[in-house]
């Protein structure tokens, strides 16, 4: 089994490279939807949130209380604090389901994370694909989906610059996605006949690309 890891900024087709590749056969994990997930079930997750930003955390039935949490973390500039709680069980739960998915015997298992080299690379990944497209194309993008200010979303930008310099050229492969949707496809497509066989993953993907 090929472990990859999916990674991007805000902006640059990563979800929609993974939608494809879903398709394909591969089994996705969404680091952002097992990250929500577990911060209401993992138990030492819990712990540590309750450690960290106080009982208020969890409301009385015992379900995450994601205002307040956003509260503490967001305005109050916390953000890292909760980072270094949420990504060691992400990783843990990303070990149990590639244990899983390998005794399945799936062929690619991919991991699509914006954080995914945030606090180094992985271990457990045998090659990164990373979607780059250019700022002005992403703006847009991002305005177009999500209906948010230029402003904030070039603030969203500046706080993941330096997220991707793990990126090695000799091991990991670059989908360049500034042209059409079409064309995205068509290159992850590309990606997917590397990774599902195996080889070429030392091989840089470009191609023109979406308006996502």
């Amino acid at each position: 089994m090929i472990v990859a890891g999916l990674t991007g900024g805000i902006g640059s087709g990563k979800s929609e490279v993974a939608r494809v590749w879903k398709a394909c056969g591969a089994f996705v994990m969404d680091a952002d939807t097992t990250a929500k997930s577990l911060m209401a079930t993992d138990p030492l997750l819990r712990e540590g949130l309750i450690e960290a930003f106080g009982d208020a955390v969890f409301l009385p039935d015992g379900s995450l209380n994601r205002p307040y949490l956003a509260q503490e973390a967001f305005e109050k500039g916390r953000v890292e604090d909760l980072n270094r709680l949420v990504h060691p069980a992400v990783h843990r739960e990303t070990d149990r389901l590639i244990a899983e998915q390998r005794k399945k015997g799936t062929a690619v298992f991919v991991k699509e994370a914006a954080l995914l080299l945030k606090y180094g690379r992985p271990e457990n990944l045998d090659v990164v694909v990373l979607c780059e497209a250019p700022e002005k194309q992403r703006l847009e993008r991002v305005q177009q989906r999500d209906g948010l200010s230029a402003k904030h979303i070039l603030q969203r930008m500046a706080k993941q610059e330096g997220l991707f310099d793990a990126i090695d050229p000799d091991r990991d492969i670059i989908i360049k996605n500034n042209g059409t949707l079409a064309g995205l496809h068509k290159t992850a497509m590309q990606v997917w006949e590397q990774l599902s066989s195996s080889t070429g993953l030392n091989q840089r993907a470009s191609s023109t690309s979406p308006d996502l």
